[in-house]
Formats: C-alpha cells, sequence, structure tokens
C-alpha cells in the first residue's frame, strides 16, 4: 500500500477531523486516523465512538488497502513540512514510512480493522440546508445550551424539520434562543437533538463553504454530508421541554435602543455588579433607560443613563449581565427591540433589522429577582 500526497492538503484536511478525537480516550483505537485507500481515492476518518468523520480526499496512488495511523504523531510532523509531495509506504515491519524531500520518518501503525465500523443509518429521512444557513443556526443558538449533566436534552440543540421552515433551538433553563428559517423547507416532519460536540465541528467547517449540506437522520443518528466530508452522529435520546409554553405571548412593554451602545453599557455597569449573582438593574421611564449595578459587600456601584425609544409602564426589571452580554453580542443588528410583560416573566430580545427575508430570531432572557 502506498501513495502520494500534498503535505498541505493533507494537514487540512486532518486538522478538521483531528477535532473529533477526545484527549483522552477509552479505546486506544480512537487516537488513530484511519487511512483507507481505494485506488486514487483517500478516505481518512476519526471517531470518539459517539461521533465519526470523514474526508475523501484525492491523491496518486495504485494500491488498495486500510491502516490506523496515530493522529497526534502524525498532525505533529504534518505542520513542520513546507508544502511539498509526501510518499506514505506501508512497511513489512508493521511501520508507515513517509518520505519527504529531506527525510524518512516511520511510525507503527495498527491494522485497519481494530477501527470501530461506522453505523449505517436504515431508510433515514432527508434534507437538505444551504451552509451558510447551517452555519449561521448554529452559532446563533449554541451559545444558550446548558451544560448540565443531569439534564442532558438541554445541552444540545434541538432541530425541528417541517414542510413550512425549519427551527432551531437552544436553552439551559435561564436563556433561550429560537432561529427560524421559512425560506428553507423540509419535506415532512422531524425533530432530533444534536450534541454541541459535532455541531461546533460544523460550525467551524461550513463557514467557509457554499455547498448544500445533506442532512440523514433517524430516530439515533445524523450524518451531515458537504463537499468531501461526512460528519455523523448519536443524537440525545430525550424529548426536548415544550419551549413555546415559556415564551410569554403577550408584552405590552416595548423598549427599541442602539444595540452596540447597550451591549457596551451593560459590560461597563456589569465590572461593578456582584460577582456571584452577575445582577444589573435596568429601571425603564419615558424616553429614559437607567443601567445600574451594585456590589454592597464591596461599597461598587455604577449607573448609567441611556435615551432609548419606550412602550410602556414604567418598570424595574433584574437580569444577569452575562446572559444579556452573550445574547447582544450574538446579535448583527443595528438596533434590538426588548418586550417585556412584568418584572418576573422573561424578557424578549429580537433584531429590529439586518435580517435575510424568511429568518426570525427570538432570544428570551430570565429575570433576576431584585432586592430593593
Amino acid at each position: 500500500m502506498k501513495f502520494i500526497v500534498s503535505s498541505s492538503y493533507l494537514l487540512k484536511q486532518l486538522q478538521v477531523l483531528g477535532s473529533v478525537i477526545n484527549s483522552n480516550n477509552t479505546l486506544p483505537i480512537l487516537d488513530n486516523f484511519l487511512f483507507e485507500l481505494d485506488n486514487n481515492l483517500l478516505t481518512v476518518s476519526a471517531s470518539d465512538l459517539e461521533t465519526t468523520m470523514s474526508a475523501t480526499l484525492e491523491i496518486d496512488s495504485t494500491s488498495k488497502g486500510s491502516v490506523a495511523v496515530p493522529a497526534k504523531l502524525l498532525l505533529e510532523i504534518l505542520k513542520t513540512f513546507p508544502e511539498q509531495p509526501l510518499t506514505f509506504t506501508v512497511e513489512d515491519n508493521n511501520t508507515i514510512e513517509i518520505s519527504s524531500n529531506s527525510g524518512k520518518y516511520a511510525l507503527a501503525y495498527a491494522p485497519g480493522e481494530e477501527f470501530p465500523k461506522s453505523v449505517n443509518l436504515d431508510d433515514p429521512s432527508t434534507t437538505l440546508v444551504p451552509a451558510d444557513v447551517l452555519a449561521t443556526a448554529v452559532s446563533k443558538t449554541i451559545f444558550a445550551a446548558g451544560n448540565d449533566d443531569l439534564r442532558p436534552v438541554m445541552s444540545g440543540v434541538f432541530f425541528q424539520f417541517s414542510p413550512e421552515g425549519l427551527t432551531f433551538v437552544a436553552t439551559d433553563a435561564h436563556k433561550l434562543v429560537k432561529y427560524a428559517r421559512t425560506d428553507v423547507k423540509a419535506s415532512q416532519v422531524a425533530d432530533f437533538i444534536m450534541p454541541k460536540k459535532p455541531l461546533n465541528i460544523l460550525k467551524s467547517i461550513l463557514g467557509a463553504s457554499d455547498a448544500e449540506v445533506k442532512i440523514e437522520y433517524n430516530d439515533s443518528n445524523a450524518t451531515f454530508s458537504f463537499d468531501n466530508y461526512i460528519l455523523m452522529c448519536r443524537l440525545i435520546d430525550g424529548k426536548y421541554p415544550n419551549y413555546e409554553a415559556v415564551i410569554p405571548k403577550e408584552n405590552p412593554n416595548k423598549l427599541l435602543i442602539n444595540r452596540a451602545q447597550f451591549l457596551s453599557s451593560v459590560r461597563r455597569v456589569a465590572i461593578f455588579s456582584n460577582k456571584t449573582t452577575h445582577q444589573i438593574r435596568l429601571k425603564i421611564a419615558g424616553a429614559e433607560l437607567n443601567i445600574s449595578a451594585e456590589d454592597i459587600d464591596y461599597s461598587n456601584k455604577a449607573e448609567e443613563r441611556l435615551t432609548c425609544d419606550y412602550q410602556g409602564d414604567d418598570m424595574q426589571i433584574g437580569f444577569n449581565s452575562r446572559f444579556l452580554t452573550e445574547m447582544l453580542t450574538n446579535l448583527q443588528s443595528d438596533e434590538i427591540q426588548l418586550e417585556m410583560s412584568l418584572p418576573n416573566r422573561a424578557g424578549i430580545l429580537t433584531p429590529v433589522d439586518g435580517l435575510e427575508d424568511g429568518e426570525t430570531v427570538t432570544m428570551l432572557v430570565m429575570p433576576v429577582m431584585l432586592n430593593n
């Protein structure tokens, strides 16, 4: 088994796949890349049992075979090469030899048969989503997903597909983000919960792609195929909470404000807030928004006044500044709207401008109790 490949082309593909590999694997074979050679096509795979990703590379070869090569060692050596062709040769003494312009390097390999086989989806449902839409949906929602191992369903992003459109939801019970598209549709109704790790991998590579992503899924697994990649992952098992019930429908108090101005005020005032609650207070009356924070233990306090466009009753409401900052950072619009009903009901943030046709973003943030 022998093949020739460009060093930088191989490194670029392996760095993407390397993000699948865990730093401490239970099975030693998972510390390897699986190389499967079929004449001039080389398929490289990486897996952590939950998530498996493979890339197909075009190379120069006339042989077939499969070997598992140590991932860390291979990535380290590839990073040091300038752009050049490398020749990989599988030797009889259980090593794979890499020949460059300047030298030879031998790595021990394991038989390819030891690598876990990827699951085949039986009779999956299929949806096509443009790469940029999926990348936006993931980056708009993933930050709101929880980290609580006791509530695994909340630690992923909920995908809802229907002939009306696509909806992506993430929540950790303190904040919730719902991203919807009516310009991209699925043929049938389906929903599943995607774990964070494969989504982060997708997010990092989808941005540069203008392909259509083919999503295939059944009850337990999903695969994402685009360009020369296939990512497969196990879905989170369980029923997603009824998020629609949490979003308050009647919100008579509406605040319109410049996003960048609001964000920098919240960031500044938050420095003076209590380090455990991160509580900031919004006091709205007429066309004035007063943002304040106080840390009584250290006698720190701050207050800022902003002009805004407000319709509704005068009110005071408290929020966790970290959640508010995350949400405002994640929105791209110039103006945002904050809708509220009561100081103990969730506030709803929506962008006023900067959205494409058929795109909606709804962010919900739970208030914190104010102690007067």
